[in-house]
């Protein structure tokens, strides 16, 4: 279960799974491939070509935190200058930060039928979703 977080929010049972990233990821394409795999339906959110949902990303930080959603360890944070990653304290920060550059946020987010939040991808945690 390493790099995956997890929480319930409210929502509709009915509702796609959705999963949220980038294309050229290889751990978004191996979340894809893996619902695929499995049978699951679900819905993709390009975070260049769409952008980071305003209406999610404070549900997304509601749910997991703005910490496990910020990637560190990715080339985007590590070519921010030093002054713009000390600026990032708090969830509001976070949260500018991931608007201004979607790359920094840890991928994929998927967000489950039953409303759960999860960031990374686990082959036995995304399990735990299916009926």
């Amino acid at each position: 279960m390493r790099g995956m977080n997890t929480l319930a929010t409210p929502s509709s049972s009915n509702a796609p799974v959705t999963v949220f990233g980038i294309p050229n990821c290889d751990t978004v394409k191996k979340a894809r491939a893996w619902l695929t795999g499995q049978g699951v339906s679900h819905e993709f959110h390009d975070f260049k070509k769409l952008g980071v949902p305003v209406d999610q990303l404070p549900r997304w930080i509601a749910a997991i935190g703005w910490e496990p959603l910020l990637n560190r360890k990715g080339t985007t944070w590590r070519k921010l200058d030093e002054d713009s990653r000390a600026a990032v304290v708090g969830a509001v920060s976070a949260s500018a930060l991931m608007l201004a550059h979607p790359s920094v946020i840890k991928r994929p987010v998927v967000v489950w039928r039953d409303g759960r939040v999860t960031v990374g991808f686990d082959a036995a945690s995304f399990s735990a979703h299916l009926p």
